[in-house]
């Protein structure tokens, strides 16, 4: 349990045992629950380093179980698992603050990937001050600031407007930021990126430091 303990929020028994098998292997702890509430009284109780959350739960629904952990301010990484091959559905997801999906069916090795890589977009090795604009990211502790407001953030927006940050003025396709901030090259492809750029300037509003580079991508510019 070195890498810490992983949530698993699945009804269905074999696929839950599956996935298990895969983050031990990991070397992660890994704790089941089967329905919606059953989760929340876990995340509060364990606090587990990620939830792997089945969105069609009896009961609370898994997007109302990441409803309630980010309207109660806790920002745990969420990584989706849905049988809906639906992009609304998926990107409904990622807007209510989880911070990657899978679907089924998928590879218990592919979404123990995943979880390894939120968690080192969470856990960064330098602790510095980033600055563009109005906007000040504290690397270190993780925490975003504009015009001196803290700004909650999720994992993974916080992995993306910190990349964005460390290279000012510089501008990333959608593939390169897929590849530099994700890890891996989503299922949903660059729409993931388009969804959390829009999270972050729905965020920081006037004060968003993100610019759009019509047909090529994104930067971080002050101007």
């Amino acid at each position: 349990m070195e890498r810490g303990l992983v949530l698993v929020v699945e009804d269905e028994p074999a696929i839950a045992e599956l996935v298990a098998l895969y983050l031990r292997r990991d070397g992660f702890g890994v704790h089941l629950e089967s329905s919606g509430d059953a989760a929340l009284a876990a995340v509060r109780s364990l606090s587990p380093v990620a939830v792997v959350l089945d969105v069609g739960l009896p009961g609370l629904t898994g997007i109302e179980v990441c409803r309630a952990m980010r309207a109660a301010g806790d920002w745990t990484p969420v990584l989706f698992v849905t049988a809906r091959d639906d992009e609304v559905d998926r990107l409904l997801g990622l807007e209510l603050g989880a911070d990657d999906y899978v679907t089924k069916p998928f590879s218990p090795r592919e979404l123990a990937l995943r979880v390894r890589t939120v968690l080192r977009r969470s856990s960064p090795v330098v602790s510095d001050v980033l600055r563009v604009g109005a906007v000040r990211l504290d690397v270190g502790e993780r925490r975003a600031f504009a015009d001196g407001h803290e700004v909650s953030l999720t994992t993974t927006e916080f992995g993306l407007l910190c990349h964005l940050m460390r290279h000012p003025r510089q501008v990333f396709s959608r593939e390169q930021l897929l590849s530099a901030v994700w890890g891996y090259s989503s299922a949903a492809g660059t729409r993931t990126v388009d969804v959390h750029i829009a999270q972050l300037r729905a965020k920081f509003g006037p004060s968003s430091p993100i610019r759009t580079v019509r047909g090529v991508g994104y930067s971080a510019d002050a101007s």
